[in-house]
């Protein structure tokens, strides 16, 4: 590749000389001392020349960006030396993985949505964003992954490419270019590291020990109620926050239950607006005594539990057990002792934690609706007896 240097210090010689940059691109350097840049391209099956302009008025990174709109029409077709075609808008990468994302915006959650985005922008539209998307290669987005990968964001650059090789499909389907890049550099990154496990308890002696010494560590009571709901409940820290007095119902009947609208659970988009996709937790007479505790402090609130997000986390570092447990960790204890106390009863466990049991048909999932509440409800009130201390 050329560099300033080495074009400014082109001379004129007897006979006229090129000096080669990349991809077609070279300095023309004639015997009358004139220096201009052109680029050599193949279209429809002939060879041809494109003359970009002369230097110094085109300095070296202005020819190589014009190259780089000329490449772009030559990916769509479009011969770049027709002055009738230089109407043709360049469809740039991130042009396109705009549109992509806005085409996708429906299927994601917020917070999905915004992810995708957030990580493109951060990683990706600052190096190839501004290229034409046909104008791409391997290498172009290799380089952009390395980066992100020598910060140690290994995972991320995984998920990356994975997005850069969505919007290339996009751009395939819509006729923009005719492979995708970002599909065969996904054996040069370095491999992810294995999956880390949240650390839980995993009996219920210790399940039991850390509750009590969550009592004695000190602190807000409400933080230490949020706690033990969690434990008793098993649900996703993000349901519990966001737990309203609104939600539960028959506090003072037979069947107390917290319905969970599906808006905040973690579910697709798609069924988020669908009230059948509420998530539905039989609340133990543990669970339902817990309550009425909070209820007394006659706080006005809407939210049930209104705590930092790290308060939990930070009650279980002084009542001793950092590294042993954290909030999300409950519903691993939940699930591994009652699979091993009642192991028949697997299908009503996995409903309990609002997941669809991985040995399930796609068929089954469709059209066997059974919530197993009677059996989920005689869970959770063997689970709050199981807890009480």
């Amino acid at each position: 590749m050329l560099s300033n240097a080495a074009v400014k210090a082109a001379r004129p010689r007897s006979r006229a000389y090129k000096m080669f940059d990349e991809r077609g691109l070279f300095l023309f350097v004639a015997p009358t001392g004139l220096r201009a840049w052109r680029m050599r391209y193949r279209i429809g099956g002939r060879e041809k020349l494109l003359s970009l302009g002369q230097w110094p008025d085109l300095q070296l990174v202005d020819a190589r960006t014009s190259a780089e709109e000329a490449r772009g029409l030559i990916a769509q077709g479009v011969d770049p030396s027709s002055r009738a075609n230089l109407h043709v808008q360049i469809r740039t990468f991130e042009s396109v993985a705009r549109e992509w994302h806005a085409h996708q915006r429906d299927r994601w959650t917020d917070r999905h949505a915004d992810d995708v985005i957030g990580s493109l922008e951060s990683n990706v539209f600052s190096d190839i964003g501004p290229l034409p998307i046909g104008a791409i290669g391997a290498p172009a987005v290799l380089q952009v992954l390395r980066d992100v990968e020598a910060r140690g964001s290994i995972e991320t650059a995984r998920r990356i490419r994975q997005r850069i090789s969505a919007v290339f499909a996009f751009a395939i389907a819509e006729g923009l270019v005719d492979h995708d890049p970002a599909a065969v550099v996904g054996k040069a990154l370095r491999p992810s590291p294995p999956p880390r496990r949240q650390p839980a308890l995993v009996s219920i002696d210790e399940a039991r020990a850390l509750l009590l010494a969550c009592d004695l560590a000190g602190g807000p009571p409400i933080v230490r109620l949020a706690s033990r709901f969690l434990a008793l409940t098993a649900v996703r820290m993000g349901a519990l926050l966001g737990a309203r007095w609104d939600e539960f119902e028959q506090l003072d009947g037979d069947a107390p239950t917290w319905r969970i609208p599906a808006a905040r659970m973690k579910i697709a988009r798609a069924k988020k607006d669908d009230a059948s996709h509420d998530h539905l937790v039989p609340l133990s007479p543990q669970a339902v005594a817990l309550l009425k505790a909070v209820r007394a402090f006659e706080y006005e609130y809407s939210i049930v539990f209104p705590i930092h997000p790290a308060a939990i986390g930070a009650l279980y570092k002084r009542a001793g057990f950092a590294g042993r447990h954290v909030p999300h960790g409950w519903r691993a204890s939940f699930s591994t002792i009652l699979n091993e106390q009642f192991p028949l009863e697997r299908g009503a466990i996995d409903m309990a934690l609002a997941h669809v049991p991985a040995d399930r048909s796609k068929v089954e999932r469709a059209y066997n609706r059974s919530e197993m509440l009677d059996q989920r409800r005689s869970l959770f009130d063997r689970w709050g007896a199981m807890l009480n201390t």
